[in-house]
């Protein structure tokens, strides 16, 4: 049986990357990267009111180069540099399921950070003030949050994500059963 349509053909065929692909792909990255850069502008003396103006081209660059960049790679094209990208990140991504100890940890460090800042507020009066406005600190944990919930595996996000869904219900595990 022929393949009778336009998309099951392309389907079909796999895109081998071309000078189209690969220009499309580095202005997408370019379109990504250099907004990033515009904090070092700061660092070269330059003014407020110029870093804001030029933050604000440089935004609409980017948006204009990653359309830009989707037209010269094409439908094709983009789809590849989607499934490259993506594909890439989700190597990156959590397990399923994790150890009970792992899972531990991870829960640790996910509640921590979020106690210390619902309750610094509180006990402000025992914290001394280099501990309670400490940028470094609260970028510690910032951080220690982020990495529990990769730490924690898909299961945990799963259960975070049903807390923001109205008819989810939890299912808790047999306790005869010896799960931790």
């Amino acid at each position: 049986m022929e393949p009778n349509t336009r998309d099951e053909m392309s389907s079909k065929m796999e895109v081998k990357p071309g000078w189209r692909i690969k220009a499309g792909f580095a202005m997408f990255i370019a379109s990504i990267a250099w907004p990033l850069l515009m904090p070092l502008l700061m660092l070269f003396g330059v003014s407020t009111g110029a870093v804001a103006k030029i933050s604000g081209m440089l935004l609409i660059a980017a948006e204009v180069m990653l359309v830009a960049a989707a037209a010269l790679a094409g439908k094709e094209g983009f789809a590849y540099i989607k499934q490259r990208v993506f594909g890439l990140l989700k190597s990156y991504a959590p397990p399923e399921t994790v150890s009970a100890s792992r899972y531990k940890i991870g829960l640790v460090m996910f509640t921590v950070p979020l106690l210390f800042t619902f309750l610094a507020p509180y006990l402000g009066i025992f914290i001394p003030k280099q501990i309670a406005g400490n940028v470094l600190l609260a970028i510690g944990g910032d951080l220690s949050l982020l990495i529990s919930l990769f730490l924690l595996g898909g299961d945990f996000w799963d259960k975070l994500r049903a807390l923001y869904v109205h008819g989810a219900v939890a299912s808790m595990p047999d306790k005869s059963a010896g799960t931790p």
